[in-house]
């Protein structure tokens, strides 16, 4: 696929999102019956299928994005990584959360209890709004979509429009792979334009969507998921600072680390990650401080696209105008903006939190300094719900055990001594919080657990057995983990 193999997708007509929203839903109420090897090896030959594409799929997404090539190839193999690692949870069928309660005519609770079989079970289509800042890793193909794939679930992707040539490339492989694979058609789908997206959030053929995106985006969207006849649920992460606590005993323990660590955290992808660090409290009179003053920032790197450009630029300069604020340090602009550490007062903060705690969605951080280790504990509690929250300290630090529940209040992950960016696809990830970082902070978008948003439980009393799904059956022909009359058979 060269260049002028790519045409840019028009904008999907009102007649075509109706339409393949209910080619959705045909299609979910198809895969919801498939046998989990199928779906598992329908998503392997999705993984395959990206990983064959990469050389024509990467130089795309580096026209549309202003991305490195080795940044995109790895965000590429994370995406492929994520599909094959759900697959394998599909086989196993531990998400399935099943549970049997056999029936009990001496159940102490005073009457006889009935046979129950409980299971989750896909919701059927959903939407899923690709995010511009991974253009493989959180778009088409990103975890939104593997995740409800393998929860049996029915997609339609509104596509960003920061990279509408690679999501039309994107999605051509993936849904020629699914048919390949034998899935049904229509399983997999994108439509392109803002009023697309709104139309298909409003069909009643669509039972959830998941977002990536800013806050003002991601809540006028969850509103009208919210407004619908029939609500649904809008899985949306929005926006978070991701604060860092540096104790006074660990300011003078790795300067240099500290340092080092944070420059590469925020400036990292010219900041454009939703996991960057952008607050650091320091103590007053640190050498941290004086390091970070004179830390050689990198040159600016291009933003992914004019919004994001325009709108680091007035969250910068809202944070830099701000009484209070200073200059800390500054690299050169390069091709794009110049990254920066702007400098304040916790006494600041704490007088105006909602501003100077604000996202500068860009190569950009406020370092601010305390007096008084219990500072950070008022300034923790009056923080808004974020993504993640760091600790860097010593195991002994008095502030510790404190600081440590302040934040698992506030954060949907909580990181001692190492920075936030470089979110790992495995079983126990937690990429949530409460709002604004999400608005569904029991759920995460990242690791083995994202399948559950797109499933929901359904219990079966009395059913006779023949007439159960495969996973609920007495003899379990599947192998699945189950738990059975409240314990898990060894």
């Amino acid at each position: 696929m060269t260049h002028t193999d790519i045409t840019t997708p028009r904008d999907t007509t009102a007649a075509e999102v109706d339409a393949i929203v209910r080619g959705a839903a045909r299609a979910a109420s198809a895969w919801k019956a498939a046998p989990l090897a199928h779906r598992a090896e329908a998503l392997e030959a999705v993984a395959d299928a990206l990983d064959a594409a990469a050389d024509r799929l990467v130089p795309v997404a580096q026209r549309e994005t202003h991305l490195a090539e080795a940044r995109l190839r790895g965000e590429l193999r994370r995406t492929t990584f994520q599909l094959r690692l759900f697959a394998d949870v599909v086989r196993d069928g531990s998400w399935l959360d099943v549970r049997i309660d056999h029936a009990d005519p001496d159940w102490p609770m005073g009457a006889p209890r009935p046979d129950l079989r409980r299971q989750l079970e896909p919701l059927g289509a959903v939407l899923v709004f690709a995010a511009s800042n991974f253009p493989f890793a959180f778009s088409v193909a990103g975890g939104d979509s593997a995740s409800a794939l393998a929860a049996g679930s029915a997609v339609v992707v509104k596509a960003h429009g920061a990279h509408p040539e690679l999501s039309a490339a994107t999605t051509e492989v993936v849904a020629a792979a699914l048919a390949e694979a034998g899935a049904p058609a229509d399983l997999f789908q994108t439509v392109y334009g803002t009023e697309a997206g709104v139309r298909a959030l409003r069909a009643d053929e669509i039972r959830a969507a998941a977002f990536t995106g800013s806050i003002a985006g991601g809540r006028a969207l969850f509103d009208i998921a919210n407004a619908r006849e029939v609500p649904i649920p809008f899985f949306g992460e929005l926006g978070s600072v991701n604060p860092a606590f540096v104790t006074r005993s660990a300011a003078n323990r790795d300067v240099d680390g500290i340092v080092s660590g944070f420059v590469a955290s925020v400036t990292g992808s010219a900041g454009q990650l939703c996991t960057k660090p952008g607050l650091l409290f320091v103590p007053e009179g640190s050498a941290v401080l004086d390091a970070l003053a004179a830390a050689g920032l990198p040159e600016g790197g291009p933003l992914l696209n004019e919004g994001i450009a325009a709108g680091f630029a007035a969250s910068f300069d809202r944070v830099r105008g701000h009484g209070g604020v200073s200059a800390l340090a500054e690299g050169s602009a390069g091709a794009g903006p110049a990254p920066a550490l702007l400098r304040t007062s916790i006494d600041a903060v704490l007088a105006d939190v909602h501003a100077l705690t604000a996202e500068m969605f860009g190569p950009a951080a406020l370092v601010v300094t305390y007096a008084d280790e219990a500072q950070l504990l008022e300034v923790a509690a009056r923080l808004e719900g974020q993504l993640t929250a760091t600790i860097v300290g010593n195991d002994d630090d008095e502030i510790a055990p404190a600081l440590l529940a302040a934040l698992a209040d506030r954060a949907g992950r909580v990181l001692w001594n190492q920075w936030p960016t470089g979110v790992s696809v495995t079983h126990a990830q937690q990429h949530g919080g409460p709002y604004p970082a999400t608005t569904a902070s029991a759920t995460t978008s990242v690791g083995t657990a994202a399948i559950e948003r797109f499933a929901r439980p359904v219990a079966y009393q009395n059913v006779p057995d023949a007439l159960l799904p495969a996973t609920l059956q007495e003899a379990n022909p599947l192998g699945i983990p189950r738990r059975v009359n409240g314990e898990r058979p060894a």
